[in-house]
């Protein structure tokens, strides 16, 4: 019996994207789409490509382009995208939409291609030069929310109180930066933005088994950039000394079980240590919470599943995915760090996804 992850409660299922704009159902928009690309990443600003045919019939047996001068379908206009089974449709995307392109080729009828970006974009595009005095990393995650209109919801990060520079930095590079030293996350959910550190990440559950909904995975384990231990270094200009900080074991590995990237490099290979000496550190608690940021970023990048499933609003980066069918040595559960929505006439509504695990089955 299958333990999958069932995507509608009925076995025959109409899963159409279906679209929005300006906040109202748009028929003319859903019915005229044939091709989709929604792609979302660790990091933040979840992009999206929707293709359309731009010719229309007529209550009158003519036709005439379907989104001229006066559609909704416009560059700022906001744009939802909901997909799955479409009695329980899902929100997908929810965005504005930022570029046009048509495409004009002889036999066939213009298209229209509309790129939008989530709230993000926003980050994406302001610049600046700032300094941040005496603040916590969470406080900078709302001090820069607040410059965007968005609504910071943040967990932890109270840690350590310092003074951040943003030297000529879009603000999404800089808080991408900031939250990277220490192994945290941002995603936008509607006009919220989510930052948490990543061990603390779980935005869903799914199980997915091959030749089931999972119709394709490569996976790679890889020990090329593992490590058994990580230093970091830096100095200090006010105390005039040096600081330090190291580590030897992942703290937030992730979901899964199995044995390490680090048990697997002494065992077939041999030790090796990484030193990051180029950043910026002014005490010994910021560097150890770099290093250990460090090492747990290389740990799980560890084994790599890439992945091509039956179309799945729910399988989302932060999503963690249960997978069988493989192999001993390489079913396990997934954390979900890129995933791409796909629609189109010939194969309809697909989901490929890049999955991350710290950990190696068999012995």
């Amino acid at each position: 019996m299958s333990t999958e992850t069932s995507v509608s409660q009925t076995a025959v299922y109409r899963a159409r994207p279906t679209l929005r704009l300006a906040g109202q159902a748009d028929e003319r928009a859903s019915e005229l789409l044939i091709g989709m690309c929604i792609e979302e990443t660790e990091g933040g600003m979840s992009t999206a490509e929707l293709r359309f045919s731009n010719w229309a019939s007529t209550r009158d047996g003519n036709a005439e382009p379907a989104f001229e001068d006066g559609s909704r379908l416009a560059l700022g206009t906001a744009i939802e995208v909901y997909a799955g089974d479409e009695a329980q449709a899902r929100e997908l995307f929810r965005g504005v939409v930022s570029a046009l392109e048509a495409e004009f080729v002889q036999g066939s009828p213009p298209e229209l291609v509309v790129l939008a970006e989530d709230p993000l974009g926003r980050a994406r595009m302001a610049r600046r030069s700032k300094v941040f005095t005496d603040q916590s990393p969470a406080d900078v995650v709302r001090a820069v929310a607040g410059e965007l209109g968005l609504r910071p919801t943040v967990q932890g990060l109270d840690a350590p109180v310092a003074t951040w520079a943003q030297l000529n930095e879009s603000d999404l590079a800089f808080l991408r930066r900031l939250l990277g030293h220490f192994d945290a996350d941002l995603q936008i959910v509607g006009e919220e933005l989510q930052v948490a550190p990543r061990g603390e990440v779980r935005r869903g559950e799914l199980s997915l088994e091959l030749h089931g909904q999972l119709a394709r995975a490569r996976v790679t384990a890889d020990l090329a950039h593992q490590v058994s231990r990580v230093t970091a270094g830096g100095w200090n200009p006010v105390s005039g000394s040096t600081v330090s900080g190291e580590a030897t074991r992942c703290a937030h590995a992730g979901p899964g079980s199995g044995t390490s990237g680090a048990d697997w490099l002494t065992r077939a290979l041999e030790a090796r240590s990484e030193h990051l000496g180029h950043l910026a550190l002014a005490t010994d608690e910021e560097a150890s919470a770099v290093a250990a940021a460090a090492f747990d970023q290389r740990a799980r990048r560890f084994v790599r599943l890439d992945g091509i499933a039956e179309g799945n609003a729910q399988l989302r980066v932060g999503t963690h995915v249960a997978v069988s069918g493989l192999s001993p040595r390489f079913d396990n559960t997934y954390y979900v760090v890129e995933a791409r929505h796909r629609y189109d006439m010939q194969a309809g509504y697909r989901t490929e996804f890049v999955g991350e695990c710290a950990w190696l089955g068999g012995r």
